[in-house]
């Protein structure tokens, strides 16, 4: 954890995010194409009210702006290695007071480096990581296409490396620093100087080693114009963003290499790297993104890479809006500091809770509930990510819920969930959520491996507990949550708080309508539910075995819980078989119950988006229903009953919430009885294993 003393505005992607967030639905659907067929995909399977309500509650994200932070260690958290608090770093950080940062994404700033030249770490580490991928030589001409912040700061890499630098841009003042820095030559073509003409020159008339584009725009001409200007077998290396139609011929007759650079260097993306602080072994990757930042560092250091022409504005933290505004202004610019006066660090772990109970939010949820009395039970929300805010606040804050506190473990999401929804106080201190008084019912959303975690907590200081599935991810999970239950129960005389997983689909209208209709049966049933549930990168944190679980203890377990429920019966039968894949994501579950019932869960991540996601076929007593998409019930052979339909999809939320608050607010029975909840966590788990 770092107190923030500078952060630098990027010019390209700070410009860019913000841009789009002030532009009207219809410059959004224009700028990313691709999310509008989504979501058409979506509004022919799903209806237009899920379809419209996804769709605003992805926008309604807070996007916390900045990636060039300077800082110094306030504290450490437990293993950190190389590091001291006091250390002056540079990380990825935010633009915030205080960051919390993995140990790989920072880097010690040397003592003779100021805080104003460090800040532009993160943004020289990008051209950095492209220069790497061109692997220049000493005496090679290169180009830079792109004189921004990223072109300026590699034309003086370049000239650190011994290269000779050509510069091209449309901005005078751009080519005159590149001049300033090194670069031996420079073209404008928007005054028309012939940018092949002056390359040809510049490389004494046998093309150009490499190029490295660091420009933004939807122009296909720096990459033409990049190869044209190559001679054989040069190299381009894409660094900004350009159009990317293009010539087969340019590239193919000199056999040009072309290549995409991402980010700061390897690692980037990689949540093992970034999140989980596992470094990649120096003698197989010797420069990853931890490794540029230092030897941006050093080449600052020993007065190779000189910032200081770059800084054009500063502006105190208080001002970061004028600074934005100044940046969608027009009005030229470069190195945009934000400067910081400082926290108490010795205070920060009171600073954890922030009250919003003053701010007077019109969507204040206590307000809102205050007509129902003092019977509704205060929640606390520990998680404030996409489902919680786009699905289980709202499906609470309509059953009528009393919002205490709501915990994020960054602290933006929370307090913009806070704000929305109406709590009392956000915080990132979750345990103090728990054991406060004020907490009289806990909601769980985080991911899935604190799940088992902090229901234990909960049930230890004698909260009823609503946790999103999966329940816990290991067998030994289970057992542990299983005694925390009958420990509380023992110590509040067999009453044990209500724990409840949000099994949704089973409180659905047309599953409840199903349910029914099956009462009239008395024979065994065969269930077929087919889940299209579409592919997830093998890289997401679902995927993660020990993180997410898998997609069958994370998402299947709600068909397991659904075909349970409407059999009636124990689950005494289990097998599977998975299509052979990466993820292994594909699978049908088998489930025999006790009554001679028999059910199938066909789960598919190899599917089309335009076919629906959820069907459930269901064959009894020579007749069948059919569940399509929770918004229509068909019936075949059921007399006096045809089928039915909703207006729009309803897949329980709403009904899962208000009964769990039913059940705390009465001291009614749990809405799932904790045998059921225990044995669907034990079947998934052992199919998972299997």
């Amino acid at each position: 954890m770092a107190q923030t003393n500078r952060t630098l505005l990027s010019a390209g992607t700070e410009r860019m995010l913000v841009d789009f967030g002030k532009a009207n639905l219809l410059n959004k659907a224009r700028q990313q194409p691709d999310k509008v067929r989504e979501v058409l995909d979506k509004a022919r399977t799903d209806g237009t009210g899920a379809t419209l309500d996804a769709v605003q509650s992805k926008l309604d994200q807070p996007l916390a702006l900045g990636y060039c932070n300077v800082g110094a260690i306030a504290a450490l958290g437990s293993g950190i290695e190389g590091f001291s608090v006091g250390d002056r770093v540079v990380s990825n950080g935010k633009h915030a007071e205080v960051v919390a940062v993995p140990k790989n994404l920072c880097a010690r700033i040397p003592d003779n480096v100021s805080d104003d030249a460090a800040a532009f770490t993160v943004v020289a580490a990008i051209g950095l990581q492209g220069i790497r991928l061109a692997e220049p030589t000493l005496g090679e001409c290169v180009v830079v296409t792109g004189l921004g912040l990223i072109g300026l700061l590699t034309v003086q890499m370049l000239r650190a490396q011994g290269c000779r630098v050509m510069g091209v841009d449309v901005d005078t003042s751009k080519l005159e620093l590149a001049r300033q820095m090194g670069a031996e030559v420079t073209a404008n073509p928007a005054e028309g100087e012939d940018v092949l003409a002056v390359a040809e020159r510049f490389s004494r008339d046998r093309g150009v080693d490499a190029v490295l584009i660091t420009a933004a725009t939807k122009s296909n001409e720096p990459v033409s114009q990049a190869a044209k200007m190559c001679r054989k077998r040069g190299r381009i290396v894409l660094v900004g963003v350009t159009g990317l139609e293009l010539s087969r011929a340019d590239f193919y007759e000199k056999e040009l290499s072309f290549q995409v650079s991402c980010s700061y260097g390897p690692g980037r993306y990689d949540p093992a790297y970034e999140e989980g602080g596992q470094d990649y072994p120096v003698g197989f990757v010797r420069w990853t993104e931890q490794r540029n930042f230092e030897a941006v560092l050093d080449l600052m250091s020993n007065g190779a890479l000189d910032v200081s022409p770059l800084i054009t504005h500063r502006f105190p933290l208080e001002q970061a809006a004028e600074a934005y505004d100044l940046l969608s202004s027009g009005e030229p610019s470069l190195g945009i500091l934000l400067e910081y006066s400082g926290v108490d660090t010795e205070s920060l772990d009171e600073q954890r809770t922030v009250s919003l109970a003053d701010e007077g939010s019109s969507q204040r949820g206590v307000g809102q509930t205050q007509s129902v009395g003092q019977s509704v039970p205060r929640l606390s929300f520990i998680g404030a990510g996409n489902y919680a805010t786009r699905t289980l606040l709202p499906a609470f804050k309509a059953a009528g819920a009393q919002f205490h506190s709501i915990a994020s473990s960054g602290g933006v999401s929370g307090l913009h969930a806070g704000r929305k929804f109406g709590f009392a106080n956000t915080t990132t201190d979750t345990e103090a959520l728990i054991d406060d008084p004020a907490t009289e019912a806990v909601v769980i959303t985080t991911r899935h491996d604190s799940h088992a975690r902090w229901v234990i907590k909960a049930l230890e200081a004698g909260k009823p507990v609503f946790v999103e599935k999966p329940l816990c991810l290991t067998q030994d999970e289970l057992v542990a949550v299983s005694e925390a239950r009958q420990a509380t129960a023992a110590a509040s005389d067999g009453a044990a708080p209500v724990v409840m997983v949000g099994f949704n689909r089973r409180f659905s209208p047309l599953v409840v309508k199903l349910r029914d209709k099956l009462k009239a049966v008395t024979g065994p049933k065969a269930f077929v539910m087919t889940v299209n549930a579409g592919g997830i990168p093998a890289d997401h944190w679902t995927q993660d075995p020990v993180v997410g679980g898998g997609r069958l203890i994370g998402e299947a377990c709600h068909f397991i819980d659904l075909l349970r429920r409407l059999a009636g019966a124990e689950i005494t039968e289990i097998g599977r078989q998975t299509l052979s894949a990466r993820t292994d994501d594909t699978f049908t579950l088998q489930l025999g119950f006790a009554d001679g019932s028999i059910g199938t869960v066909h789960y598919f991540a190899n599917g089309s988006k335009r076919f629906p996601k959820e069907r459930l076929d269901v064959f009894a007593g020579g007749r069948i229903l059919q569940l399509d998409n929770f918004r229509r019930l068909r019936g075949y052979g059921w007399p006096g009953f045809t089928g039915q339909r909703l207006w729009r999809q309803d897949k329980g939320q709403q009904a899962c919430a208000a009964a769990f608050l039913e059940a705390v607010r009465t001291g009614g029975p749990a809405p799932i009885p904790w045998p059921e909840i225990e044995e669907v966590a034990r079947v998934t788990l052992e199919l998972a294993n299997q």
